[in-house]
């Protein structure tokens, strides 16, 4: 067995200020042999597209922890706007809520979109950041349902009839963005230990 990167179990910070993000992630990571400490900063709010500003919120919030890291960034792409709103969807969201993200369609037939997560981990500062991402395409619809966070209510994945809001955290995992980009990292992850 190689020298594993991890100093101890329990020594991967997840940067995440999101409540219902956290209660994914734990869920998905719970049978690893990686127990994860949430931690929340403030990180810069970088430009670009996914890829960049994961990458860049990872070396930030790696030269605060000064360890290994784990940061998020979600985006929601609306095929009739190229992309948009994409990495700034949280903004999107703050500012119009799941109606108004339904209503930014109104002038276009398609209403199709992807949920993309963006996993970025390094082992810390000065050291190579790897990005693990998952994909849910998908259909904005009116909000609808009770149960998950954010955009949830006007999002249903294909192959469902229900939007994310309207599915138990167990059945959303089944379908979700985050879910698939949390398998492959702890993959990586359970590789490197028992590497």
């Amino acid at each position: 067995m190689g020298e594993s990167m991890f100093p101890s179990a329990d020594a991967v910070s997840f940067v995440c200020g999101n409540p219902g993000k956290i209660r994914e992630a734990e869920s998905i990571m719970k049978d690893s042999y990686i127990k994860i400490h949430y931690v929340k900063l403030d990180l810069p709010e970088n430009q670009g597209d996914s890829d960049f500003v994961s990458k860049s919120k990872c070396k930030s919030a790696t030269s605060v922890v000064k360890g290994p890291v784990i940061v998020e960034d979600t985006s929601l792409c609306f095929n009739a706007l190229h992309g948009l709103p994409g990495p700034y969807i949280k903004w999107f969201y703050e500012k119009l809520g799941s109606e108004g993200l339904h209503r930014l369609l109104a002038g276009w037939e398609d209403k199709s979109a992807s949920a993309v997560c963006t996993l970025a981990f390094t082992e810390g500062p000065g050291k190579e950041v790897f990005l693990f991402s998952g994909e849910v395409k998908g259909t904005i619809v009116p909000p609808r349902g009770d149960y998950g966070f954010g955009w949830d209510s006007c999002f249903q994945p294909e192959g469902s009839v229900r939007t994310f809001a309207e599915m138990s955290s167990e059945e959303k995992n089944e379908f979700s963005h985050r879910h698939k980009a949390l398998l492959k990292l702890k993959a990586y992850l359970i590789s490197q230990i028992s590497g």
